[in-house]
């Protein structure tokens, strides 16, 4: 067996090193690339693998006669113009999607084309009690239209975990529960309050061409709380609509060429075949290899219902400038998403901004889901809301005033 086989799939102080090195380091980005323009039929099939048929983004009549004067993107379509996983090295080793922050300075219109740019700004080990060592990497990616104007930065973080799962009757117990939780998780749905079901096929009331006013909205105030149940269909949905499986090797021929090229693959632990590393998204047995507990879902999919919740509530003449969301735990299919938020802040910083706290849960109360959102909202005071925020400086963002 060579050095190489026997590193595989290890975190150790070397691949560290190795990783390490690319920090700063601008990376290639065509596998991460589903899409490089905003076109409506873009635009539409991704807002159908997410779930998504807010009319600002689905319907180009309707749009024209909003303050935009046109179709926009939802703000989670740059996903499929880069997926923001930036987890270069660290051969064989899992990556699993831990989270993004989105700051949009200006909104996705039709026919918007973008060059994308990514590096990995940090990496931190870890300590946690099922895989021992294991690295958080950062990197960031930049959103420019050809003529250079700054439409948004994304601020990706993958977990890198060994994939030398331990064995231990402890585990074992772990994922026969998540397993039997999941299963009971769509008759769960009834023990809780119905969501309201007008305008969003994701169950959010959306506000739509009624402004929600920055003077309207207080710190305190609590925003519907909406439940989503996990189905295979909607992870083919999501893989079909917003990011296709360029990550894994796209087509048939290009797969295997991939997995000739890179170390992102599993092992087949009957035939020693090189396997696709997200067969855990579709099959209980792999989702369970991997140490997931089941079949589980897409973070970004995840991240994309949070960004939909939030631009349902705001408004179509609102902007949501920032999404800083974790994905903290595995959502397996059969199990309900619970999706609440509420006002955390609200101040004028050229801008009127209010910030959100969010928060998924599951049917059994696990916190799967955390993070933030800030919006602009149109004000009687400030009046309509501008972008690019900040006239596009990249350098310039805000912050909550919290004491």
């Amino acid at each position: 067996m060579t050095d190489q086989n026997v590193r595989w799939g290890v975190i150790d102080e070397e691949s560290i090193a190795e990783a390490q090195a690319l920090i700063g380091v601008p990376l290639r980005r065509d596998r991460m690339r589903w899409n490089q323009t905003a076109t409506a039929d873009a635009i539409r099939q991704f807002c159908e693998g997410v779930g998504d048929d807010n009319p600002l983004w689905a319907d180009s009549v309707y749009a024209t006669s909003s303050r935009w004067q046109g179709q926009l993107a939802t703000p989670a379509f740059l996903y499929s113009i880069d997926a923001t996983i930036v987890a270069p090295k660290l051969p064989g080793v899992q990556w699993i999607y831990a989270g993004t922050r989105w700051r949009w300075y200006d909104v996705v219109r039709v026919n918007d084309e973008f060059d994308v740019t990514a590096k990995l700004t940090d990496m931190k080990e870890k300590q946690g009690r099922r895989f021992g060592l294991w690295v958080l990497q950062t990197g960031e990616i930049e959103f420019h239209r050809p003529n250079g104007s700054l439409v948004c930065i994304a601020q990706g973080r993958v977990a890198r975990t060994p994939r030398r799962k331990r064995s231990t009757s402890v585990e074992a117990a772990k994922d026969s529960k998540t397993d039997s939780t999941a299963e009971a998780s769509v008759t769960a749905v009834a023990d809780r309050p119905a969501s309201s079901t007008t305008g969003s096929p994701l169950g959010s009331a959306r506000r739509g061409s009624t402004p929600r006013l920055w003077e309207d909205v207080q710190i305190n105030d609590q925003l519907p709380t909406i439940g989503i149940v996990l189905t295979l269909e909607q992870i083919f949905a999501w893989y079909t609509g917003a990011q296709g499986a360029l990550h894994y090797g796209g087509a048939h021929e290009d797969g295997v060429r991939y997995r000739h090229r890179h170390d992102d693959f599993e092992i087949n632990a009957k035939t020693g075949a090189k396997d696709s590393a997200a067969r855990g998204h579709f099959s209980s047995k792999e989702g369970k290899d991997v140490g997931m507990g089941g079949t589980y879902d897409v973070g970004l999919q995840r991240i994309a219902w949070v960004i939909a919740y939030v631009t349902d509530w705001m408004g179509d003449d609102a902007h949501l400038a920032e999404a800083d969301i974790d994905v903290v735990a595995p959502n397996l299919t059969g199990d309900t998403t619970y999706i609440s938020a509420e006002v955390t802040a609200r101040w004028f910083d050229e801008h009127p901004f209010v910030e959100l706290k969010i928060t998924g849960h599951n049917q059994s109360d696990r916190i799967t889901t955390t993070g933030s959102a800030l919006v602009v909202l149109p004000s009687t005071q400030y009046g309509a809301v501008r972008v690019p925020l900040f006239q596009g400086h990249h350098e310039r963002w805000t912050a909550a005033p919290h004491l």
